[in-house]
């Protein structure tokens, strides 16, 4: 994938679905950044490690992590501490504080060294949206759990696309609960000045869609970029309006004048 954001047609604009809404807010990874599979990745290696050391008793149990099914199902969303402990449970593993530190450290080092030797990129229809709902005035906020939120946008050169971030530092700081709770977003679009009621949440994950819900958002966008059914259905079920494969689909194009 190339790196550069690509340049959208002189006339795209938002599709009518957006119509009424008056801010939109971004999850950032598996939305934004192509991130959300090098984090997959480096939970997988992680969980792996720790499942080979500390078998679940129960040999159904002991199965690897699935970098789809228990990402979608128990991380994607959360915060690294919630989403250790939600994995480690789901195998009938007691997931004391310590046993969540020591794998979510694992999980943060093998991700912070897969970014520091490649990078990430950003999903061009993503980029293709945003410029639209730019060019149309209509305020942008990414929001992530994510400490490493700031360096994904600025890595993948879409930092400056965006009018509020809100990422996993400022959510400690603030004392945010993590997702599916919906404080993340309401601080994102409360920056924007916009009403959730009058705003869009767009999100990959069960949790973030759950969240969008539950924060009363106007609009709740899922993303499905495994074009799997059943993922999309789940989104849908847990609070998605919409499920859509890619982000460009809710561009049109302007007649020229």
């Amino acid at each position: 994938m190339d790196r550069r954001p690509t340049t959208p047609t002189l006339h795209d604009l938002p599709s009518p679905v957006l119509r009424d809404v008056r801010a939109v807010v971004f999850d950032t990874d598996g939305v934004i950044t192509d991130s959300a599979r090098v984090h997959a990745a480096a939970w997988k290696t992680a969980f792996d490690a720790f499942l080979r050391e500390h078998p679940p008793e129960d040999p159904a149990l002991r199965g690897p992590f699935d970098v789809r099914d228990d990402y979608l199902r128990h991380v994607d969303g959360k915060s690294r501490s919630d989403g250790a402990a939600a994995f480690l449970a789901s195998r009938g593993i007691e997931p004391s504080p310590r046993t969540v530190r020591e794998v979510a450290d694992d999980k943060e080092r093998l991700f912070t060294e897969h970014l520091s030797r490649h990078g990430v990129d950003a999903y061009p229809g993503t980029v293709r949206l945003v410029r639209a709902l730019r060019r149309a005035g209509v305020p942008r906020a990414a929001a992530s759990a994510s400490r490493h939120a700031r360096e994904l946008l600025t890595r993948a050169g879409v930092l400056d696309l965006f009018d509020v971030l809100v990422d996993g530092g400022e959510a400690a700081r603030l004392g945010l609960p993590g997702k599916p709770r919906p404080d993340l977003f309401l601080e994102a679009v409360h920056r924007l000045g916009v009403p959730a009621s009058r705003a869009a949440v767009v999100e990959d994950a069960v949790a973030g869609v759950e969240a969008g819900r539950l924060g009363g958002f106007a609009l709740v966008i899922g993303v499905d970029r495994a074009a799997d059914r059943g993922t999309g259905e789940r989104l849908l079920r847990h609070g998605a309006d919409i499920v859509v494969r890619d982000l460009g689909e809710l561009c049109t194009e302007e007649s020229p004048k």
